[in-house]
């Protein structure tokens, strides 16, 4: 039975060299023994043999990828494991996202755990200085990995602390770097390393970034395992803090500044008003008398009027646009201005019944900026959509249409949750949250300022399909 004895250094190259060889001479995983640096011969294996060269076999990167990681994983058994995959690569190379397979999975939660090994060195190794008097200053540290990730790692920490020289040690391996060149040496037990007179600091801006009211113990110990503490001088801090936690978060509580009265009564209110629910209304009239008072936000106080929706109160369809234009807020009356009139004439061409619709908008009353004589319209924001929807809601609670109509992304956000990317939703059907069926399109204003002659022919035949898709969609769940 042939064994491999892999180097302490270059390990994933070597076991890849190797493993070319194995296959080259068609060496099944199951008569392939595997060992890293200096062991014991097993009693029934062969001396090894040089391995010949490897034949091409061509692999997923993905497996290249994994077995660069799972090479380093202290697991005897990760050669073998890697090999034996690569075996039946020769077979498919589907294999690689076959996640029902255990042997996979098994070399995927190896791979996990070196990477978050890799994560734990970088981010709890700790340098102490131990020499300043040369041209480059000189420091050790000392870590303890679950794997063999020393020597991977030493790139990234050449890169990291360039400008100093230092060692790093490990059970493993140490990692000398010197002038810009880095060293493997063999690994040695922990050194004695000198107090460094920057933990002191450390260790105060540690506490002092501490928040006692979002301690969560559990998922602290998680990110920073308590097997690390002993090399961390930040740690020694720890116990007292969390004992004192309780009491800090009071004392924080406590001194916390209070908010402006005028401010605090807006937030207050605006908490009242989201919690409420839209009052009782039997009938249209009824929900307009009650929304004639609305004032759930700011935009009341500049409109003429509140406009509500109109039609019947038993449409199939319901169409929502964004919000009331300037003649609109003169009349009382949705889509009665440029954009209505467009709606209308395109939804008789797409043989769209508009006088058995309900029509409204997401917000009801006209957001603008005023410019000499004119009013201009401006989009909505996110909390007067939100304070509208209160409206909207109960006129659907009314209506019940069997379809909804969107028209535009502010109608999109109000009825979906989602406003953006309308030009490549339109034409599909959504839900709002209660199930009723939403075909997303665009609003008929958008239509009037496309400048170029073109994308307005194209974007006038797209809304004329979607008002056509809707009117065959009512008649075939009739």
């Amino acid at each position: 039975m042939p064994t491999v004895a892999l180097p302490t250094r270059d390990t994933a190259r070597a076991w890849r060299d190797a493993a070319r060889g194995l296959l080259a001479q068609d060496i099944p995983p199951d008569r392939v023994l595997w060992h890293r640096g200096d062991r014991a011969a097993d009693l029934f294996a062969e001396p090894p043999e040089p391995m010949p060269a490897g034949g091409a076999m061509t692999v997923p990167k993905s497996f290249v990828e994994l077995a660069e990681t799972v090479c380093w994983h202290s697991d005897p058994e990760r050669f073998a494991r890697l090999y034996a995959l690569l075996w039946r690569l020769r077979e498919s190379r589907a294999r690689m996202t076959d996640t029902a397979d255990p042997a996979l999975s098994r070399l995927r939660e190896m791979e996990k755990s070196v990477r978050r090994d890799k994560h734990k060195m970088k981010a709890f190794l700790r340098f102490r200085e131990i020499d300043a008097s040369g041209p480059r200053r000189r420091f050790a540290a000392w870590f303890e990995p679950a794997h063999f990730i020393a020597e991977p790692l030493a790139p990234f920490f050449a890169r990291r602390f360039g400008d100093m020289d230092w060692i790093i040690v490990t059970p493993d391996l140490t990692l000398r770097f010197t002038g810009g060149e880095i060293a493997f040496e063999d690994g040695q037990s922990r050194p004695p390393l000198p107090d460094d007179a920057t933990e002191e600091l450390w260790t105060t801006y540690f506490r002092n970034i501490f928040n006692p009211a979002r301690l969560k113990v559990k998922a602290m110990q998680a990110e920073m395992p308590r097997k690390y503490w002993k090399n961390l001088p930040e740690a020694a801090a720890i116990p007292d803090m969390i004992a004192t936690a309780e009491e800090r978060a009071r004392r924080m509580q406590a001194a916390a500044p209070t908010l402006a009265p005028a401010r605090a009564a807006r937030i207050t209110e605006r908490l009242r008003m989201d919690q409420q629910t839209p009052p009782p209304a039997d009938d249209l009239d009824a929900l307009h008398r009650q929304a004639a008072g609305c004032e759930r936000c700011a935009l009341y106080r500049d409109a003429t009027q509140v406009v509500m929706g109109e039609g019947p109160r038993d449409a199939p369809l319901m169409v929502v646009g964004e919000q009331p234009g300037d003649q609109e807020d003169l009349a009382g009356r949705p889509f009665v201005g440029p954009a209505g009139q467009l709606f209308d004439r395109i939804a008789e061409e797409a043989g769209l019944d508009r006088s058995r619709a309900f029509v409204t908008n997401a917000v009801k009353h006209f957001k603008f900026t005023p410019r000499g004589k004119r009013r201009i319209h401006q989009k909505p924001d996110a909390g007067e959509v939100s304070a509208c929807r209160w409206w909207l809601d109960a006129e659907r609670e009314l209506i019940r249409p069997r379809l909804i109509l969107a028209m535009g992304a502010t109608a999109a956000g109000a009825l979906t949750g989602r406003a953006e990317g309308i030009m490549k939703r339109r034409g599909t059907f959504e839900a709002t949250g209660d199930g009723t069926p939403v075909l997303l399109t665009l609003h008929p204003s958008y239509l009037l300022r496309v400048p170029n002659e073109q994308a307005k022919a194209a974007a006038t035949r797209d809304f004329r399909g979607d008002l056509a898709l809707a009117a065959d969609w009512l008649r075939d769940t009739a």
